[in-house]
């Protein structure tokens, strides 16, 4: 098309780009929420980080000693580095949720997400009662504990970056 036959909009008046926007009803509830946080006193652990820290610990000693039994996934062992790196790293959760963390409890956040959504769709393909039973039975308290650590996760807040 030709310059000519667009339509020319008019140009707006300088009063009403200058007009703030009023704030939405989702961003005045969010200012809310935040104020009504309080930052953790020093010492101070959520009771969802405290869980979620027993949890981590008691399931990396699981994997040592399932390891160490000789147990096997689907016939063969696995690899001793693949279970050693695996534990450390769970180990390391666990220290991290201990002492309220934000980087522990947000990579717990990201390991329960992972767990939701497999058992989500072991939920969905389930073919037996006991597959069902077992589905919520993992997905319950997974997602209770998930939801729990959004509001910690909010009260440890972000540490500040060095500048």
């Amino acid at each position: 098309m030709g310059k000519r036959s667009r339509k020319q909009r008019a140009p707006r008046p300088a009063a009403a780009a200058a007009a703030p926007k009023p704030p939405s009803r989702s961003e005045i509830r969010n200012a809310e929420a935040r104020a009504n946080l309080k930052p953790l006193a020093p010492g101070e652990r959520p009771v969802a980080v405290t869980i979620g820290a027993v949890l981590t610990f008691i399931a990396a000693s699981v994997n040592i000693v399932f390891y160490a039994a000789g147990e096997k996934i689907q016939g063969t062992r696995p690899a001793l580095g693949g279970i050693l790196f695996f534990t450390a790293l769970m180990y390391a959760m666990a220290w991290g949720l201990w002492r309220a963390r934000y980087w522990a409890v947000l990579g717990l956040e990201g390991l329960l997400g992972i767990l939701l959504v497999i058992f989500s769709l072991f939920a969905l393909r389930a073919e037996t009662l006991a597959d069902v039973v077992i589905s919520i039975a993992i997905l319950v308290p997974s997602g209770a504990l998930f939801w729990f650590l959004i509001k910690a996760m909010a009260r440890i807040q972000m540490p500040e970056r060095p500048r």
